[in-house]
């Protein structure tokens, strides 16, 4: 039987401390990923008892391979988008690595989606910002492109250089149509600020945050440790905010209004079958933000996104873990009555074949920067 979903299991909560610099390491941070996961297994397992199936919640969102859960292509989800959202999307193309391309290739790919450097350029299938590098020529892009598993696809992207992003988590029930935000998480890049004594590799020595970009797998570090920035100068340290090199979740529900729902709402309707996932975007000002203007998407994620939201540094565990349950229990409760439609979740032996693809893909990737 399908039964309209709660949405009001994951209230938007307003962020504790909005002194970005002084914030330290909070519970989930502090965290290692398997004792995270202990929790989140347990919930994930009696959830599948209860309605009967492992992977519910991939029949969320039924065109996404395995519902966005794991090991969807970044691509798929602009693919059948309709004007309204193309214009709310930042400008992208796909190179296949099935054979090198020529830079006249490679110009006229450009050319035609209107692209120009810097860009930034990604893996199709990817993860917590693997892969991920701003190019800043074409020598760059070629050398990128020669680093890459072959016969694979990269995503080209225009690059947007606001300083400011979010994460905005959107749901809608198929039942009864009803959409909207349960979270927004603001996300800051890794950074130290100079003080005009100190280099910026003993600044990220100092910086329990900052160090894991340079303790970080994957990731080439491109600053000049040697330089010592003045005072109070802002030093961006990478490409991406991936908490994985020591970027900063924090809870941006204040930012949750009618204006900025009513337009990603908009947005989601305008895609194909889209009901549960989340909107990672660049913009320019809050106060835009909130008032639904002012951005530009980057990359949407389905059924497997995170509540990244619950890693601010000043929700505790409890309240933390309590964001992310509730987002399970959603997905799940989406997944029950998509099935009920006639939707069918993937099987369980399809999507650990897509979890392996994805972990091996991974490891092959060029460094993210």
């Amino acid at each position: 039987m399908r039964s309209a979903v709660d949405l009001r299991a994951d209230r938007p909560r307003r962020a504790a401390n909005n002194d970005t610099q002084t914030l330290p390491c909070g519970a989930l941070e502090n965290m290692p990923t398997w004792l995270i996961c202990i929790p989140l297994v347990i919930q994930w397992c009696w959830l599948a008892l209860r309605y009967r199936s492992l992977t519910l919640p991939s029949a969320a969102n039924p065109v996404i391979t395995s519902g966005g859960l794991i090991g969807e292509g970044k691509l798929e989800y602009f693919q059948g988008m309709g004007q309204l959202a193309r214009s709310y999307t930042a400008r992208h193309c796909a190179i296949s690595t099935q054979r090198l391309k020529s830079p006249r290739e490679l110009r006229r790919l450009m050319e035609r989606a209107e692209l120009s450097f810097p860009v930034v350029v990604k893996p199709d299938v990817g993860l917590r910002g693997h892969g991920v590098q701003r190019v800043d020529d074409l020598a760059g892009l070629q050398r990128y492109l020669a680093m890459f598993p072959s016969n694979e696809i990269v995503v080209m992207q225009e690059y947007l250089p606001q300083e400011d992003e979010a994460g905005i988590f959107y749901l809608r029930d198929p039942l009864t149509g009803q959409g909207r935000l349960t979270g927004l998480a603001l996300r800051d890049f890794p950074r130290v600020i100079g003080d005009g004594r100190r280099t910026i590799t003993d600044l990220i020595k100092a910086d329990p945050r900052a160090g894991r970009l340079v303790r970080s797998a994957q990731h080439d570090c491109r600053f000049t440790g040697s330089d010592v920035p003045a005072a109070g100068k802002v030093v961006r340290l990478s490409t991406i905010g991936s908490t994985r090199v020591g970027g900063l979740y924090r809870d941006g529900g204040e930012h949750i209004t009618e204006q900025l729902t009513s337009v990603i709402d908009a947005i989601a309707r305008d895609m194909p079958s889209f009901h549960f996932g989340r909107f990672d975007v660049r913009f320019n000002t809050a106060q835009e933000l909130s008032a639904g203007a002012g951005f530009k998407i980057m990359e949407i994620n389905g059924a497997g996104s995170e509540a990244i939201e619950a890693w601010d540094p000043g929700t505790g565990a409890v309240a933390g873990f309590g964001i992310i349950f509730a987002k399970q229990r959603m997905g799940f409760a989406i997944g029950a009555n998509q099935r009920s439609a006639g939707v069918q979740p993937v099987g369980l032996l399809a999507l650990a074949g897509l979890h392996r693809r994805q972990r091996r893909l991974i490891a092959m990737y060029p460094p993210s920067n």
